[in-house]
């Protein structure tokens, strides 16, 4: 890894309950500014989980118990004082299926989060359009911003969402599983998408397909949960390296469909 490239958002030994249940243990890892990070692993080790402990999402299930650090540019994002809807202004979220808001235009849903969080909005039309451009969607409905969000497809319904909270203006933007509903097409839009982001701020994405991670991520971080424990990661590095010269044989075992 380039150690130059300063880690924008570092977590730190991050712990995650259920009531009871342990379902992550010391999660430490590094985002570093502008590149593209991949979480893998088998569904049910954790890294949905771990993606909402990064913007405090997880606190929305009430018995969600939290332990460790998240830091963004060094300041605990869970600290007493920070208020979570701020935190989630600078961390944006991407969900597995794309939830633009049913009943609003497609102009509507690009606004509706600066709206929800009380932000002014001072140049309604150029950020639409700002935004609708950096989720690579603008030209697809330039000529129909009125017409209601479900009268987009799949696909551009997801950039829809991509839009939504890029308007938001954020730091980082958290993306789980965005292609997992959607066909190829819009998957290698989305991917493109990705791509061109990253130029402009930190992602994570967690994703179950290992062509993807290895299309988009620069570094990958591999979550396992054996024999009842709680979710870790086993292996974190470089893309290139996670896959093709994995330390952890189970890593090995994992990138090459071997169980999973």
């Amino acid at each position: 890894m380039n150690t130059n490239i300063k880690n924008h958002l570092t977590s730190e030994d991050v712990n995650v309950w259920f009531g009871e249940r342990h379902v992550l243990k010391n999660v430490s890892l590094q985002f570093p500014n502008r590149q593209v990070t991949a979480l893998i692993g088998p569904s049910g080790c954790g890294k949905s989980t771990f993606i909402r402990t990064l913007n405090r999402m997880h606190e929305l299930i009430p018995s969600a118990g939290f332990a460790g650090k998240v830091l963004l540019d060094g300041d605990d994002i869970y600290g007493e004082s920070v208020d979570p809807v701020t935190v989630r202004a600078k961390i944006g979220m991407v969900f597995q299926k794309p939830n633009p808001f049913p009943t609003m235009s497609i102009k509507d849903n690009v606004l509706s989060g600066m709206k929800l969080s009380g932000t002014k909005i001072t140049n309604g039309e150029e950020l639409v359009e700002t935004s609708l451009r950096r989720a690579s969607i603008w030209n697809e409905v330039k000529d129909r911003l009125g017409e209601p969000a479900l009268s987009l497809s799949g696909g551009q319904q997801q950039r829809l969402c991509i839009a939504r909270g890029l308007a938001m203006s954020p730091e980082v933007l958290l993306m789980d599983e965005p292609c997992s509903a959607l066909d190829p097409g819009s998957t290698r839009r989305i991917e493109e998408t990705i791509l061109e982001l990253k130029e402009q701020m930190t992602i994570v994405i967690v994703t179950h397909n290992m062509q993807q991670a290895q299309r988009v991520a620069d570094q990958t971080a591999f979550f396992l949960s054996e024999d009842g424990n709680p979710g870790h990661v086993v292996e974190f590095g470089t893309t290139d390296q996670v896959f093709n010269m994995p330390v952890d044989a189970r890593t090995n075992d994992y990138v090459n469909g071997h169980f999973g």
